[in-house]
């Protein structure tokens, strides 16, 4: 249908037969004038003037497409709104960057079905397809014969890293996306099998599992490389993660990548980045727990990181940021359980968190990096974390690059601490579902097998595929008693695992 088509001009004439042939099934609009289209904030082809001097949009019975800005609304994140689909469900947009506009793309998010539909290669040939198919009484939206999958975007930019330190050179589609994010994917627009092409994507939120919020999630969609390809970010807001992320990877030399990065900035930025002394092997040996190579390799060279904006990070034990109440301790698993970091404001300097890395006792393995709310009395009542690092070395890593990143603009503090909001449990970071761990009976996960033996009650969330930084809000889940109380705060495989035992009773 969409191979060759008719042209602009042919589309046009079509319609217009039509609008006067059913005049109460088809309205056209009246069209734009060149001073009114070389006032737009984009590039209007040739191609597509002669369909905009013309028609400047289309009406039928069930759907109202418009051609150009109208009102408050403008051209955005390389594409323009035509109009809904799907009674107001899904958008319809076309891609305005470059020489041409294309492709046009539905996009439909919501439902047990989410539709993501490449309509047409640009905007003459899907108009031409839409007089066609509307001659031919057929419904104005056409379904996919052919179909493409979405691709994680930090898959995409670590594939191309592998690529390019093997000598390979770099990659258009990277370029797009930098160094990817968790909760977006990217749709190659460029060699479709064919058209309609529906894309193997859907949201990373869900939907299906209820939260003491009201559901607010978005999908935000860009066309970006002139039509290149397609980014669909999931905004997970007051619902649930639904489905596994791919985070970015941790470099296996994370350690003495941290080191370097971090004296670097305090050498370049000292007003801004301040690092105190490590110690000495003898030292940490003396210590109650178990260190491992990786993170000796850091705290031989840094004891501490002050970085402006941000609370300052005590590596070594005896901080009084450190200092923990009896209860609270109790809570997170005492002695040998955790390593406090540092003590994070929430701004308005009425309660505070700990930052924390989780120990495994048995094993002595230092994992994840949380921040929990150091008010034992609210931490009982409403039981939360922040999922912060998978490791102490990925935290600084991360730290070090919002440093960088905040060194190249104005007012360094108050864009670390801007870009740091998520160092403080709850503040608008996607949130892992709670689930009773009497769901895991069964499971050939050994992790997840072994969750099912806590106390009746026990809600718990698998955190090695959920993106980081992320909020898990066990009093959010419509499963959790609204009366209950935390008893502990339980973490398997140091932190890989998180779970709620509420007070029996």
């Amino acid at each position: 249908m969409y191979d060759a088509g008719p042209q602009a001009a042919e589309a046009v004439r079509a319609l217009r037969e039509l609008a006067q042939e059913r005049p109460d099934e088809l309205e056209l609009f009246e069209g734009f004038t060149d001073a009114e289209l070389d006032g737009w904030a984009v590039a209007v082809p040739e191609e597509v003037r002669v369909v905009l001097r013309e028609i400047g949009g289309l009406e039928t019975e069930d759907h109202e497409y418009r051609f150009g800005p109208r009102g408050r609304e403008t051209f955005m994140d390389g594409c323009w709104t035509l109009g809904e689909t799907d009674f107001g469900e899904g958008s319809l947009i076309v891609g305005v960057g470059g020489s041409g506009w294309g492709p046009v793309v539905a996009v439909n998010p919501w439902g047990a079905d989410p539709d993501v539909t490449v309509e047409a290669p640009d905007f003459t040939a899907w108009l031409a397809g839409f007089a066609e198919r509307l001659a031919d009484g057929l419904p104005d939206r056409p379904r996919g014969r052919f179909s493409v999958p979405a691709t994680s975007t930090v898959e995409l930019a670590e594939r191309a890293a592998v690529a390019r330190d093997g000598g390979d050179g770099g990659d258009e589609l990277a370029a797009l996306v930098g160094r990817g994010d968790s909760l977006t994917d990217l749709v190659d627009l460029h060699g479709l099998p064919g058209y309609p092409c529906s894309v193997d994507w859907e949201p990373y939120f869900s939907t299906f599992h209820n939260t003491a919020d009201t559901g607010s999630s978005e999908v935000q969609f860009q066309i970006v490389g002139d039509g290149r390809a397609l980014l669909l970010r999931s905004v997970v807001s007051g619902d649930f993660l639904g489905r596994a992320v791919r985070r970015h990877r941790v470099p296996a030399d994370a350690a003495r990548r941290v080191v370097a990065e971090l004296r670097s900035l305090a050498a370049e930025f000292p007003d801004h980045v301040v690092l105190e002394a490590g110690c000495a092997d003898s030292v940490v040996d003396s210590w109650a727990v178990p260190v491992p190579e990786d993170v000796r390799a850091v705290l031989r060279e840094i004891g501490g990181v002050a970085i402006s904006g941000l609370p300052a990070l005590r590596l070594l034990p005896g901080a009084p940021e450190h200092a923990v109440d009896p209860e609270l301790h109790r809570m997170l698993g005492g002695d040998g359980a955790y390593w406090p970091l540092a003590r994070i404001g929430n701004g308005n300097g009425r309660s505070h968190a700990l930052a924390q890395i989780r120990i495994d006792p048995a094993t002595g393995q230092w994992g994840y990096v949380v921040s929990v709310p150091g008010d034992g009395a609210k931490l009982r009542e409403y039981p939360e974390l922040a999922l912060l690092a998978e490791s102490l070395a990925d935290l600084l890593l991360t730290l070090a690059r919002l440093a960088r990143r905040a060194a190249a603009g104005p007012d360094f503090a108050a864009r670390m601490a801007r870009d740091t909001r998520w160092l403080f449990p709850n503040t608008g970071e996607p949130w892992p579902r709670p689930a009773p761990v009497g769901e895991w009976a069964g499971s050939a996960d050994p992790l997840l097998a072994a969750a099912t033996e806590l106390p009746d009650g026990t809600h718990a969330a698998d955190l090695r595929a959920v993106p980081i930084p992320s909020d898990l809000c066990f009093y959010r889940a419509a499963g959790w008693p609204y009366a209950a109380r935390l008893e502990r705060l339980h973490f398997a495989a140091a932190g890989q695992l998180a779970a709620a035992v509420p007070v029996r009773g």
